[in-house]
This record gives structure tokens, sequence and C-alpha cells, in this order.
């Protein structure tokens, strides 16, 4: 029966060294048919040889990263290290049995470590590769904005400058990982944030100098908007009173903001435009989270609007790509007419993946998901609604 053991302890061997790993070009599979005598050592030979190449590419590997001490892949690779020493004193000492045992638990060990870089690796090529896509929006943004404030006679100072720095930056980072080189990408989109929070920095002066520039643009767009917050959010309380629910966070924040936009729209009667817009960024963060408010109410609305035209999936359906349609010929048509129609073009395909991922919970049984997205779905809908009406 000895020989099944050593056939098996093969097996384990085998099974602890990660697919794929190149472990030089020597076979290192364990030899079928083994002296009695010498049976112990052949194995120990061979568990050590494959330790040391082990552990060289784990080392290799390790160097490249940076991990906290309490990491669990740290914890398995001190774990691999110590009974890889273990084995490799024992074979010294003609101790086979131990570096067998020894030698086996380091190879487990390695594998975790292995597996794990790999993991990590995988994920991190994504989450570079993602935010290097994401960059894409940003900078026609960016230069959106440069453009209009040329326009406009606004000096741009060095952001053009910036704007080619920081898309250069990036594009070294997605060339980082084409290579495969994620230390090196992990060090250039250090360099790319910060040419990136350079830019920021020039963006947000350029935009508050075209804001002064378009006052009375901006003004009237949050005398309107706000106007319909308001008229929303009233509902809401007296909705949620009657509920005996607790709205006094919402009615606190709706008085506050009436109080802005009673002031805005005093100083925009008498055209007083700067003035209007200051106390408006003077009061930015009540406004934010004022509006944050209204959305969760308006959600909450349209998936109550869901639950009640779901009811006749097929007429929903129907309403639905109608809208879509319709919303995107009218997107066109101001397109043509040079309005900027990204952010709303961008909410529409918004709109379209969520109800095509709602048409597909529903196929899987999943209304109740399927809901959220078709809520999400309307919540898009009715913005780019209202930029259709806005520029119409």
């Amino acid at each position: 029966m000895r020989w099944k053991v050593w056939v098996l302890i093969g097996l384990l061997v085998g099974s602890l060294i990660p697919a794929g790993l190149s472990l030089a070009d020597e076979n290192t599979s364990v030899p079928s048919e083994i002296d009695n005598a010498t049976q112990e050592q052949t194995i120990a030979e061979h568990i050590v040889d494959t330790l040391t190449k082990l552990s060289t590419i784990t080392e290799r590997l390790m160097s490249n990263i940076t991990l906290p001490e309490n990491s669990s892949i740290m914890q398995h690779y001190t774990l691999a290290e110590q009974y890889k020493d273990s084995a490799m004193g024992a074979y010294e000492n003609g101790d086979y049995y131990t570096t067998i045992l020894d030698g086996l638990t380091a190879m487990h060990h390695y594998r975790v470590v292995l597996e794990s870089l790999k993991e990590g690796r995988e994920n991190l090529r994504d989450r570079l590769f993602e935010e290097v896509k994401r960059m894409e929006g940003y900078f026609k943004m960016a230069e959106h904005i440069i453009i209009v404030a040329q326009k406009q006679g606004i000096d741009v100072g060095n952001a053009p400058e910036l704007l080619n720095e920081t898309r250069e930056a990036y594009k070294s980072v997605l060339e980082d990982i084409r290579a495969k080189d994620f230390a090196k990408a992990q060090e250039d989109l250090q360099v790319a944030r910060e040419k990136k929070a350079m830019l920021d920095e020039q963006l947000k002066n350029l935009k508050e100098q075209l804001a002064y520039e378009n006052a009375d643009k901006v003004v009237k767009v949050f005398l309107s908007k706000t106007e319909k917050g308001i008229t929303i959010a009233d509902k809401a309380i007296e909705f949620g009173k009657e509920k005996g629910m607790d709205v006094s966070r919402l009615e606190n924040l709706t008085e506050q903001v009436k109080a802005i936009y009673d002031e805005v729209n005093g100083l925009a009667q008498e055209e007083k435009w700067e003035d209007a817009l200051s106390v408006i960024q003077e009061n930015s963060e009540t406004i934010r989270e004022f509006s944050k408010a209204v959305s969760f109410i308006q959600r909450k609305a349209y998936e109550r609007q869901v639950e009640e035209k779901i009811k006749d999936v097929k007429a929903f359906l129907r309403e639905l790509n109608s809208r879509i349609q319709k919303d995107g010929k009218a997107l066109k048509e101001l397109k043509k007419e040079g309005v900027d129609t990204r952010k709303a073009e961008l909410q529409l395909k918004v709109a379209v993946q969520e109800t095509r991922l709602g048409i597909g919970l529903l196929k899987h049984k999943k209304p109740m998901q399927a809901k959220a997205h078709f809520a999400i779905a309307l919540d898009m809908l009715h913005r780019v609604d209202e930029f259709i009406l806005w520029h119409a």
C-alpha cells in the first residue's frame, strides 16, 4: 500500500502548484516508480526543488506591491516562508519525512498567496481601466468649459495646457495597463491625479467666472427649478403629516429654501443678477441638501407611479418606448440648432439601460427589482423632458 501513499502525495503536490504557473522547463512531476529505499529522499528532493522555484516567483511578485502587515496575503506569505525554511533545514539534516510535511504545507500557503495576487492584479487592472475610461467624459466637459470661456473673452490661463498634460498622463496609465505593468500604472496614476487636481482648480475658477458672465440665466434657472422643488416638498410635507410621519427635517429645509428663493427673486426683480448669484452660492449647501430631499421624494413618487402602471406591463413598456423615441428625436433637433445636449443624451441612455434591466428582471420573474429600475428610467426621462422644454 505504500506506493499508493506516494502517488497520493504526488497528486497533492500537483494540486498545490497554481494552475498555469511555470516552474522552469524541468520535469517537476513525481516519478511514478520509486525504489522503496529512496522514495522519501526522492520526494523530498522534488519538494525542495519546487519550493525553491515557488519562493523565487512569489518573492518577485511580492516585491512589486505594498501590503499592510495584517493582510491575509502577508500572513500566508509569512507562513509559507517559515514552512519552507523548516523544510529546507529538515532536508539538510536528512529528515525527509519532515521535509515532505512542511514542504507541502508551505506549498499550500504559496498557492493561496499566488492566487490572491492574481485576483488582486485582475481587480486592480479593472479599477485602473475603469477610472481611465471615466476620464473621457471629464475631458470633453473640461474642453467645453475652456472653449465657452474663451468665446466669452475670459482669460483661461494655462487651463488648455493642463488639460493636454492631464490627458497625456492618463494615456500613460492606459499604456501601462495594456503592458500589464500595474506597479508603473499606479505610479503614473498618482501623477495623473495630481494633474487633474490642478485642472479641477482651474475649471472651478472658470465656471465661477462663466456663472457671473451669465448670472441672469443661472438665476432664472435656479428660480424655475426651486419653485418646482418647493411645490413638490410642500405636497410631500402635507402628505407626510396626514400619515403621521416625521417630516420636520424636510419642513425645516423647505422653509430655509423658501427664504433663499424670496431673496434671490427680489434681487432678480431689480435685475441685480450678480448679487442674486452670490446669494445662491452662499447658500449652496442648504440648496444641495434640499435638492437631494426633493430627488428622494420624486424617486418615491416614480416608484408609486410604476407600481400603478406596471399592472398593464405591455402598455407601460409601450409608453416608455414611445417617450424614449420622442425624446431622442427632440434632442437630435436641438443638437442641430447648436444646443449642447450631451448631459440630456447621457440621461436618455441611462433611461434606456434601466428600462432594459427592468425588462430582463421581469423575464426572470423579479418584479420588485424591476420596479426600482423602471423608477430610475422615469426619473431620467423626466429630466430629459425638462431639458427639452427649457430649450424649446
